[in-house]
């Protein structure tokens, strides 16, 4: 089957790959039908490389059920499906507890165990979700990167009438505003220095933008808030340098999640550091999109306003390509060439 493996930084490859096949009595294989770059898939592309030297690389995915094993009823051959990529070990700690997320050896396919960005993938049945009829094969392989940012949220008990600002309008950032939107928030700051990037967080809900070129971050969004700051302030850049900046965002008691993950040494001034002491802020971290029963709620609600049209992801989408044209938009992203958003490979064609 044709796939995309990693290599190494800047090395993927489209190579021909052996098809899965069933093993154990719960496997399922899929045929993918869309899958997307998480950004995630970026930065081992050009900063860390592959956990394991030529793996199929890979994770956001959609299809259609083609095989099950034996013990599997709950899905059958030609059921469309998105799946959730994550592999825990259930003999933990966290594991025992049903916290999955905080499973000590969790891990997703295209590190260790094949990925997604090849014409089939295997995953145990309990992985899989199906998919609701109005609910196409690009928006489904988009349900994992929606449920990353629900599961964060879900942590800051965000509540209706709630003034919320989003650092970062990449697709993360933008599935954040919609879903703030949908929680119910009445301001919303989305905050990027791309003034393109902003002005699609508009289009999809944000109250105001605030581009840091313009001056300091805190300063613009005081002045929008009239000195009380908002209530949660969500990092979504992964930038070192926003991953410090979130907290001058929050008014006193407010709530920090940070869905980013930067990529080097955060070093936080003395001016963002007190921010969390003095206004006594509740700061989460976030990892993964799953929770108990597995894989949790965050996927059932992403599916559910996608199916409603109140979860808008086409818009982010401006590249859908054959996995042979993977290698080329990997290194036009590194490369940084502009109005790249989400990339949809589809492995069929």
């Amino acid at each position: 089957m044709k796939s995309l493996k990693l290599y190494g930084k800047r090395d993927i490859r489209y190579e021909e790959a052996t098809k899965p096949a069933i093993e154990k009595q719960d496997d399922v294989i899929v045929k993918v039908k869309a899958v997307g770059i998480c950004g995630s898939d970026i930065s081992r592309y050009m900063k860390l490389g592959p956990y394991e030297e030529g793996m199929i690389f890979g994770h956001e995915f959609s299809g259609v059920v083609e095989k099950v094993g034996r013990a599997v009823v709950q899905l059958k051959p030609g059921d469309r499906v998105t799946g959730c990529p994550a592999l825990y070990c259930g003999k933990c700690e966290s594991c025992k507890k049903s916290e999955y997320a905080r499973c000590e050896k969790l891990t997703v396919i295209g590190s260790t165990y094949p990925g997604a960005f090849a014409e089939y993938v295997k995953l145990p049945a309990e992985n899989f979700v199906k998919i609701p009829a109005d609910v196409d094969f690009d928006a489904a392989s988009m349900v994992e990167p929606s449920s990353v940012v629900i599961h964060g949220l879900y942590k800051t008990m965000m509540h209706p009438g709630a003034e919320v600002a989003i650092m970062g309008s990449g697709n993360i950032g933008l599935l954040a505003v919609q879903w703030a939107n949908i929680f119910g928030a009445k301001k919303i700051y989305a905050i990027d220095i791309d003034n393109e990037k902003l002005a699609i967080a508009k289009a999809l809900g944000a109250s105001a933008t605030i581009n840091p070129k313009d001056g300091p971050v805190h300063e613009q969004l005081m002045t929008l808030t009239e000195g009380r700051g908002v209530d949660v302030a969500v990092e979504a850049a992964g930038s070192i340098v926003t991953s410090a900046q979130v907290f001058s965002l929050c008014k006193k008691g407010g709530s920090v999640v940070f869905l980013g993950i930067p990529y080097g040494d955060v070093n936080v001034e003395r001016f963002y550091f007190e921010k969390i002491v003095r206004n006594e802020l509740k700061v989460y971290g976030s990892w993964n999109a799953i929770s108990a029963p597995f894989p949790g709620k965050e996927w059932e609600t992403s599916l559910q306003f996608m199916a409603s049209g109140q979860l808008k992801v086409d818009g982010l989408i401006t590249h859908r390509l054959s996995l042979k044209e993977g290698p080329e938009i990997f290194e036009q992203i590194a490369n940084k060439v502009p109005g790249i958003g989400k990339v949809i490979f589809y492995p069929e064609i």
